[in-house]
Order: C-alpha cells, then structure tokens, then sequence
C-alpha cells in the first residue's frame, strides 16, 4: 500500500503494474487502485493521483453512502418487484425484451444488449420502486433507440414524465 500526501488529506493506493498503455484509476470497495504500464515512474502516478484527486474523493464518497445504505427488500421482494413493474411497463409500451435478468453489475444501474437483452443491477435493492420502475422503461427504451439521443430521452419522458427527478436518487 502505497501514501501519498495532498493538503491535509493522505491518500493511500495500490499499485498494479501490467503491459499496458495507460494508466488507470479505479475504486474497489474503498481502495484507490492504479493499474499502470511497467514504465511509468512513481512520481508521475502521484501527479496523476493529485490531478484526479477530486473524482478520487467522490467516487470513495458515493461508494461510503451505497455501503451505509441498507436493502429496503428482500430478494425475494426484489425480483417479484422487477418482474412486477417490467410486465406493466411491457403493457404500457409495447416494448418487449427477449430476456431479464437481475445479477450485480458493477459498472450501471441496467444494461440492454443488442439481442434485447435487459439485465438490472441487484444493487438497486437498496432504492425506491419508483427508481426501479426508472432503469426498467430507460433499459427498455433502449430496444428502440440503442443510445441517448434526444428521441431516446423523449420516449422515456412519454412513460416517465418526472425522470429526471428520480433519476437523481441513483446518483
């Protein structure tokens, strides 16, 4: 474990070192992790670090509040809850996917394969049903418009005139 000094804060890291282009800076369960090339000197990491030091302590921020947050269902519940609202959102647009799954996804709060596939993020345990019921029509939507485009964010507010407000209980 690696420290390194800034203001007042000390921020400790890992480093791991791989053949590899560039430098990469992640959060894994409150640890600061670097994966760099095998040329890259110390001291540019720690410049890096410096530069980046303001995501550094929002992503350990918003990683603290999701741990300190508690599950408001069980799984059971959960599951019954998304397949509960993806049947009404089914209905209500006439969008179907070809599958649903719920696991961990470490990277969203959904995902929409090219195949009109949809996954839900397990972590979403710890939100409202009207936070779920958000991630199902956004990864629903996703099957007729496979980005963001303004046509994509209009389908959404079609279902969901308020998204914009739930959406901020996910961030």
């Amino acid at each position: 474990m690696e420290k390194i000094q800034y203001k007042s804060e000390e921020i400790q890291y890992s480093i791991i070192r791989k053949n590899i282009k560039n430098v990469y800076i992640s959060i894994k369960n409150g640890a600061v992790i670097i994966t760099a090339p095998k040329y890259i000197a110390k001291e540019e990491i720690e410049k890096l670090l410096i530069k980046k030091v303001n995501w550094i302590y929002k992503k350990l921020k918003t990683q603290e509040i999701e741990n300190e947050k508690s599950d408001l269902y069980t799984k059971e519940e959960f599951i019954k809850i998304v397949e509960k609202t993806t049947k009404e959102l089914i209905y209500e647009t006439g969008i179907k996917p070809n599958k649903i799954r719920i696991r961990e996804i470490k990277y969203a709060w959904g995902s929409c394969s090219s195949n009109k596939n949809i996954t839900i993020n397990l972590k979403l345990i710890k939100y409202s049903k009207e936070a779920i019921r958000y991630v199902i029509l956004h990864e629903l939507c996703h099957i007729k418009h496979m980005n963001h485009s303004k046509d994509f964010w209009e389908l959404v507010k079609t279902y969901m005139p308020n998204y914009k407000e739930v959406k901020k209980e996910l961030k």
